[in-house]
């Protein structure tokens, strides 16, 4: 009757350790993707980040891509875990697998606190940032970021073209006659800003406003969905590492 004991652990310690083997490769995968997209956010996207008030998104990427990496670092350790089935490096796995799930829980707060304030946020700090600091020395960077928005999202104005008719910069004598900035046109081109008929400039319903909040809100929604995939998948790992400590200290002792 103990032999068949014996040989149930055994089979049962195997098949845990196959169960936690799979879990851990798309645990990996999954920690490659949540640093992908990290990096992809403050890479690609990083020119729009110069327009927003708070620096809560970026913060966000920020923790997606620590904690992508953690993830893949605790992936390469789950398999060494596994495979020499010592309890020392299982307890060390579990806890690392709990500190990812307490890092991207904070993640995924902040995200949803961002999202919920997201419209007011942007409409007292685009229009701020268009009418006073547009074209202004020293914010060189937001310059450069206000006109790859119009550009990217082919869009003029926080919320319509009429919106630069209030701007320091158009109604200094550095604009040289524009009406809007010249990213506003659908052809860029040097003074091309001086005419703001339908046929040269974007004239786009909601203005940049709806474009980039649109554009944050799908972002925030993106990096929401991959944490809470790869949180599911901590949990299984967790619950089976949990198993496999458990097995292995009845079959040792």
């Amino acid at each position: 009757m103990a032999h068949y004991k014996t040989e149930q652990d055994d089979w049962l310690i195997v098949y845990l350790k196959y169960l936690l083997f799979v879990f851990n490769f798309f645990f990996w995968v999954g920690g490659a993707a949540v640093l992908a997209v990290g990096i992809w956010t403050l890479v690609e996207k990083s020119g729009y980040l110069s327009v927003l008030a708070s620096s809560t998104f970026a913060a966000s990427a920020y923790i997606l891509i620590f904690a992508g990496a953690l993830v893949m670092v605790t992936g390469f350790l789950g398999f060494g875990a596994i495979l020499r089935e010592q309890k020392g490096c299982l307890s060390t796995y579990f806890c690392l697998l709990l500190v990812i799930f307490l890092v991207e829980l904070v993640a995924g707060v902040l995200a949803h606190v961002y999202y919920q304030r997201l419209s007011d946020e942007l409409k007292q700090h685009l229009n701020k940032t268009l009418a006073e600091n547009y074209g202004q020395p020293g914010a060189t960077q937001i310059t450069t970021s206000v006109d790859r928005l119009q550009q990217d999202f082919k869009c003029c104005g926080s919320n319509s073209s009429a919106d630069w008719q209030h701007s320091t910069y158009i109604l200094s004598r550095e604009a040289e006659g524009r009406r809007v900035p010249d990213s506003c046109c659908k052809t860029a081109v040097t003074r091309c800003g001086q005419r703001v008929h339908p046929s040269n400039i974007y004239k786009v319903e909601g203005g940049c406003l709806t474009k980039l909040e649109q554009f944050l809100a799908d972002h925030l929604l993106l990096m929401g969905a991959v944490g809470i995939g790869v949180a599911c998948l901590q949990i299984c790992g967790m619950v089976l590492t949990c198993c496999l400590h458990r097995r292995l200290q009845r079959h040792f002792y």
